[in-house]
């Protein structure tokens, strides 16, 4: 098997390598999850991340530019910009409700996690679940198998 290089990893031909490729480091996964915490705005970004504009600048563009982020003129002078979610983006909520879940679970916490989720209809606190589509029974990883495509 030949060496991969980080920038290349979009060329392979596996979905988790492609998504890594545009949303694989800690940085763009933050931005990403104070988006779905209502985050906006670039210094609302760099008040919550500590990230440097320029460090911050690059991940919201490449976000834009593989349209999981829109970007938004929100003031002519000086030009201000706010981002928000695209439905590509917002298809990412199950990834981060999975992330923030593993770190309820494996991280320690001594009060408790730092994030509830409440289900907006019922307005109760929830932990999402993965179900079958066809069947409706809960998903885990020793009930399933991959079936991988040779090309």
């Amino acid at each position: 098997m030949l060496a991969v290089r980080w920038q290349e990893i979009g060329e392979l031909d596996c979905s988790i390598a492609r998504t890594l490729s545009v949303i694989g480091d800690r940085w763009t996964l933050l931005v990403l999850r104070d988006c779905f915490l209502g985050a906006h705005r670039f210094d609302e970004f760099e008040a919550s991340l500590g990230l440097s504009p320029h460090l911050l600048s690059t991940r919201l563009a490449k976000l834009v530019e593989h349209d999981i982020l829109a970007r938004r003129l929100y003031q002519e002078r000086p030009q201000r910009y706010e981002y928000k979610l695209t439905e590509k983006g917002r298809d990412l909520y199950p990834l981060i409700v999975s992330l923030l879940r593993w770190g309820d679970r494996w991280t320690n916490y001594e009060n408790g996690p730092p994030v509830e989720l409440v289900h907006r209809v019922c307005g109760q606190h929830t932990l999402p679940r993965f179900t079958c589509s066809e069947c409706g029974e809960p998903i885990e990883a020793r009930q399933m198998t991959a079936k991988v495509h040779v090309r």
